[in-house]
């Protein structure tokens, strides 16, 4: 398998850098190789890629996440990838960003272009594009707290942040006070699903 690791600094505080991140639907605007992603429940996700001239159809799932911290996923068919992506504060308006993944090429020309790094590169340039998209914003595109362990979701997250807009009704939560500690996922998380 091969392995890449990369990281990078976004200056946007470390909630707005992992909500972004639980918008797996928008991948396409900043990973090059991704045309498509449907999330097909809370913990499973389609992707539609095309890496070197290389078309694949793939679902993933979550099987880590822990809001604010990290989100781990590993595929369930060809090509097989799993990986970690992890967040760490900086400062109030600044976060890193660790990407670690493993994927087994299945082509000539991915195992030559993993033996020669043009992987490890394909990720830092998706890396910096997803800094010029998350900095280019004033807020995340949506937001989705919930926990995942084994796969599985549950354990929900209270909203630290009282302006932040679970609802979405764009009125900050301390306009009602029973809403500033209700759980985003309960209140409306944004984990996009077709058809819901």
């Amino acid at each position: 398998m091969a392995t890449v690791q990369e990281s990078i600094a976004v200056n946007v505080p470390l909630s707005q850098a992992y909500n972004q991140w639980t918008q797996f639907e928008d991948f396409p605007q900043f990973m090059s190789g991704v045309d498509a992603v449907q999330q097909l429940d809370d913990t499973t996700v389609h992707f539609q890629t095309s890496i070197g001239g290389v078309k694949r159809d793939y679902d993933a799932r979550i099987t880590s996440q822990d809001p604010d911290r990290q989100v781990s996923w590993e595929s369930l068919d060809s090509p097989r990838n799993a990986g970690t992506v992890r967040f760490a504060e900086l400062g109030p308006a600044e976060t890193r960003v660790d990407v670690e993944l493993s994927w087994e090429p299945g082509t000539a020309t991915e195992k030559i272009g993993a033996a020669v790094g043009l992987d490890s590169r394909q990720v830092g340039a998706d890396l910096q594009r997803f800094k010029k998209f998350i900095e280019g914003r004033d807020f995340e595109t949506g937001a989705w707290r919930e926990r995942v362990n084994s796969g599985e979701a549950g354990g929900l997250t209270p909203v630290t942040d009282p302006e932040y807009d679970v609802l979405g009704t764009g009125a900050p939560l301390d306009a009602d006070p029973d809403l500033a500690t209700e759980p985003a996922s309960e209140a409306g998380g944004d984990r996009r699903i077709s058809d819901r």
